[in-house]
């Protein structure tokens, strides 16, 4: 609401604020301030006058002042569920529901100044609903998975080629610029420190307090010091992982681990891709056995590309995955069950063919991951997307989809 009233405000002031300049300072401020509290109003009324409400297995939700909009939403559509709190928010005990559907960009809902006690408990209460379970199924208990230390995350953040190469050269411009007396030499510090705010305070400030922990509903993830916010991915709704490690980070021990979520789409997607920041690699490799079960990520072999290809490059499958490892300077890892494959595809240009190899990709849903494995003789090719779509095919057969997974498991609990 601050933010809608501000932006109101601001575009009042770029595009007709400057014609009515000429009626002089007091009415200029009058007719914006009119428009501020014109616009606050508005935007409480329209909060008013929003509900929702539980029917069933469906979300109600009605919204709008002038123009009354009502979504009723199955929630077996649910892809996740996130509570969070912005730095006001935060003083104020509210916070903000955001629901996630299957659907595409639209198909987000806003629940906006709940009562962060209110919050938490819609939130149980969906997941239920989409587990197949009662509304009033207490929340479901977690464990503890992992907690980043603050002096890691500074640390690994710090310790990376593109933020020490730009404090380097920022210090060597400010120190240039004070030596010759140069004031003009400053105005390239601007940039350096610019991008130094984005790629380093930026993560910082988003990841400090990260918390994971494990529960029947899901992963569960909690950070942020001025948005903090906590994020609950269902089962089954991660598509594939990727590790991601940077040079520096390899002698720390430590990787990145995204995901491709199903639900979020977008910049949501690329906002909400980062399952654990900072991380032991141990504790990375257990997180995608966790995520996908009756799996071991780290005990799949990986086989070297063809000859001219970096050293790094290298493929391995095995019943349930396909891993990927690719990079020379910055090692990426990724990993795709084949029942969450979309499809495989092998290509091979007109000088891949001559040279004997070809690529193989695993299409997943969209998000940061494309799954790749460079250099791959032909005939290991072909065999290798044989393979997969066959498993793909046993693995789809033999499961079924994510929606209401615990009612599913108690039916086979008492087959069994």
């Amino acid at each position: 609401m601050p933010f809608q009233v501000v932006l109101v405000t601001v575009v009042f002031l770029a595009m007709p604020g400057p014609l009515l300049i000429g009626f002089g300072l007091g009415w200029m401020t009058m007719l914006t301030i009119a428009v501020a509290c014109g616009s606050t109003a508005y935007a409480l009324l329209s909060w008013w006058h929003s509900s929702f409400g539980l029917r069933e297995d469906h979300l109600v939700v009605h919204t709008g002042l002038v123009r009354r909009v009502s979504r009723e939403i199955p929630l077996s559509r649910l892809q996740a569920v996130d509570v969070v709190r912005p730095l006001l928010m935060q003083v104020l005990g509210l916070a903000e529901l955001r629901v996630e559907l299957a659907g595409g960009d639209s198909s987000e809902i806003r629940l906006r100044y709940l009562g962060r006690g209110t919050a938490e408990r819609l939130r149980a209460s969906l997941l239920a609903h989409a587990a197949g379970l009662s509304g009033k199924t207490p929340e479901a208990p977690e464990w503890p998975f992992y907690r980043l230390p603050f002096g890691l995350l500074l640390g690994a953040l710090a310790f990376r080629l593109p933020v020490l190469g730009a404090f380097m050269l920022f210090l060597m411009l400010i120190a240039g610029g004070i030596a010759v007396g140069e004031l003009g030499v400053l105005g390239g510090a601007v940039p350096l420190l610019l991008g130094l705010m984005r790629g380093f305070l930026g993560p910082l400030m988003r990841y400090t307090d990260f918390y994971a922990s494990l529960s029947p509903d899901g992963l569960r993830l909690r950070y942020g010091a001025f948005a903090a916010r906590m994020q609950t991915v269902p089962p089954g709704r991660v598509q594939a992982v990727r590790l991601v490690e940077p040079l520096l980070w390899r002698s720390l021990g430590v990787v990145r681990v995204e995901a491709n979520v199903a639900g979020y789409v977008g910049e949501r997607q690329m906002d909400s891709s980062v399952l654990l920041p900072v991380v032991p690699r141990h504790l990375a490799f257990a997180l995608v056995d966790e995520l996908f079960p009756g799996t071991s990520a780290a005990g799949v072999p990986l086989h070297p590309a063809a000859r001219g290809h970096t050293s790094g490059d290298a493929l391995g499958v095995d019943g349930k995955l396909f891993v990927a490892r690719r990079g020379l300077f910055c090692r990426i890892i990724e990993i795709v069950p084949h029942a969450r494959a979309q499809s495989i595809r092998m290509t091979a240009g007109p000088l891949a063919r001559r040279r004997g190899v070809a690529t193989v990709d695993a299409d997943t849903p969209p998000g940061p991951i494309r799954a790749r494995a460079v250099g791959r003789d032909l005939a290991e090719a072909r065999r290798v997307v044989d393979g997969i779509a066959r498993y793909g095919h046993e693995a789809r057969s033999s499961s079924a989809g994510p929606e209401r997974w615990a009612t599913r498991s108690e039916a086979a609990g008492r087959q069994g």
